[in-house]
């Protein structure tokens, strides 16, 4: 017996939208780099979801791309909160303010 596709479409959309609330609301860089990877991985759901109903793989090789990227997204993110908490000692987006003089 399959799960209807509505069930990964309704949980990817729920996924979703806490990933962008807590995006909006939270200040530590981190919660919102979490966020963001929650973003791109209720979006991957729906992509396999869509996949698996029509029998086609494009679905899932999208996916594994999406996944590459936030691999390096994920890296490059890394070191670069890395490097603002070593400079400012902080990692609250309200008291990193790189760009002002």
């Amino acid at each position: 017996m399959a799960v209807p596709i509505a069930y990964y479409l309704v949980l990817s959309a729920i996924l979703f939208s806490i990933a962008v609330g807590a995006f909006l609301i939270k200040r530590n860089i981190i919660t919102i780099f979490m966020s963001i990877e929650l973003m791109l991985n209720a979006v991957n759901l729906s992509f396999v979801a869509f996949a698996y109903q029509w029998h086609r793989v494009q679905g899932q090789i999208f996916v594994f791309f999406v996944m590459v990227v936030a691999a390096a997204e994920a890296v490059v993110g890394l070191a670069i909160i890395i490097a603002i908490f070593r400079s400012r000692s902080t990692l609250n987006v309200d008291q990193v303010n790189l760009m002002k003089l």
